[in-house]
């Protein structure tokens, strides 16, 4: 941490550093908890669906979106860190990372009241893989900004695309 020489005080910079590391986390947690609050009431539905083979025990989805959650928000401040120069001003391919970044990220709140609250299970299931190939294009354009940004995502693609299997499957047995 750098320090002020006359106070000992974390600088300002190091503090902006701060801040924004919160802020990138707290966007998708946050609004993966909002989501949270709306599909609670329809995960008893959930439970007694028919579920594909492999499914997980409920307890393992919040666990499972809490980890990439906080992934995401790293791998977005990481893209925006690498992107932004000298004078606080994001370069276009930061830019277009971090706009397909939010895309998807609406994306993916959007799936849940889909699936769970209006038990739409085909169209969430579309909807998933519009939302995978917005992943796709992330991870394109963040490999070229930053590899740790990239290897971030890859588990929240891979679970995306095992959560495609899941919808899936419950699509095709109810």
């Amino acid at each position: 941490m750098t320090k002020n020489r006359k106070t000992s005080k974390p600088s300002l910079s190091t503090w902006g550093k701060i801040w924004r590391i919160m802020l990138a986390i707290a966007v998708p947690l946050g609004g993966g908890i909002i989501v949270s609050l709306f599909t609670r009431s329809a995960m008893d539905t959930f439970g007694r669906l028919n579920q594909p083979p492999l499914s997980p025990p409920a307890i393992l989805f919040p666990i499972a979106w809490t980890i990439l959650y906080v992934l995401m928000g790293l791998a977005s401040y990481i893209i925006w860190l690498n992107s932004v120069s000298k004078n606080g001003k994001t370069n276009r391919e930061g830019k277009v990372a971090l706009t397909i970044y939010g895309v998807q990220l609406a994306l993916n709140f959007a799936w849940s009241p889909l699936f769970f609250n209006a038990g739409l299970y085909w169209f969430a299931f579309a909807w998933l893989m519009v939302m995978i190939i917005f992943i796709i294009a992330l991870m394109a354009k963040t490999f070229k900004i930053s590899r740790a940004a990239f290897f971030m995502l890859l588990p929240y693609i891979l679970w995306c695309c095992f959560a495609a299997y899941l919808n899936c499957g419950i699509a095709l047995l109810n």
